[in-house]
C-alpha cells in the first residue's frame, strides 16, 4: 500500500455485542464472523478506491464493555470520522448512542471545536426483523436529532456496509477540501490592508454550515 495516499481513520463506537468487529470484517475481507468474542481493540487497513480516486481507511474496532470506558476518550482523539453502532435488536445499545455522541464532542470539541468530524449512525442486524426492538423510524429521528448520518446494515449480508464507510470517506472528503478552500483564502487575505470584510465575514458564515454539513448523511 503506497504511503502517499491519503488516510482515512474511523473509530467503530457501540455496546458490546453489537456487531462492530462483524461490520469491521465484512468491510476489510467480506467475511462475516459468526462467533462474538469481545474486543478491547483492534485496527484494520484497506486501500479502496471511491468514486474514482483511491485512498486507504484505517478502522478502529473498539471495545464496547464500559470496563474499558476509560480507553474511549482516547479512540476518539485519534479518530476523524465515528460509526455509532447499535443493533435493531437491542434497546439499551440504541439508547446507549446519545452518551457515546456527547462523549465524541466534548472529547473533540475540546481539540478542535471547528472539526468534530463526520458521525454516522449505524443500525446493525436488519437482517434479524423478527427480533427488532428499534424501529427505522427511530433511527432516523435519533440522527435527525443529532445531526448526524444514519443507515441500518447487516454486517452477515453485507447489506449497506461498504456503502457506510464509503460515506465516510466521502464526508470526510468535503471537510477536508472545504479547509484547504479556507486556508488558501486566509493565505491571500494575509498582509491585504483591503481585504473586504464583509465578504470575511460571509466565509465564516458558509465555514460554520459545512462544518455542521460535514456532519449529515
Amino acid at each position: 500500500m503506497s504511503s502517499a495516499l491519503p488516510l482515512h481513520r474511523l473509530v467503530l463506537l457501540g455496546e458490546e455485542g453489537v456487531g462492530k468487529t462483524a461490520l469491521a470484517i465484512q468491510f476489510y475481507i467480506h467475511h462475516f464472523v459468526p462467533t462474538y468474542d469481545p474486543t478491547i481493540e483492534d485496527s484494520y487497513q484497506k486501500q479502496v478506491v471511491v468514486d474514482g480516486r483511491a485512498c486507504a481507511v484505517q478502522v478502529l474496532d473498539t471495545a464496547g464493555q464500559k470496563d474499558y470506558s476509560i480507553l474511549r476518550d482516547q479512540w476518539i482523539q485519534h479518530g476523524q470520522s465515528f460509526f455509532l453502532v447499535y443493533s435493531i435488536t437491542s434497546r439499551s445499545s440504541f439508547s446507549n448512542v446519545r452518551d457515546l455522541y456527547a462523549n465524541i464532542r466534548q472529547t473533540k470539541e475540546s481539540l478542535d471545536p471547528h472539526h468534530l468530524g463526520p458521525i454516522l449512525l449505524i443500525g446493525n442486524k436488519c437482517d434479524v426483523e423478527s427480533e427488532r426492538a428499534v424501529s427505522t423510524q427511530e433511527g432516523h429521528a435519533l440522527a435527525l436529532e443529532l445531526g448526524c448520518g444514519f443507515v441500518e446494515t447487516s454486517a452477515k449480508y453485507g447489506i449497506n456496509v461498504e456503502a457506510a464507510f464509503y460515506d465516510a470517506v466521502r464526508i470526510l472528503r468535503r471537510g477536508r477540501t472545504a479547509a484547504l478552500v479556507e486556508q488558501q483564502r486566509c493565505d491571500k487575505n494575509v498582509g491585504d490592508p483591503f481585504a473586504d470584510d464583509q465578504d470575511q465575514r460571509v466565509w465564516h458564515h458558509f465555514r460554520s454550515i459545512l462544518s455542521r454539513y460535514c456532519c449529515v448523511h
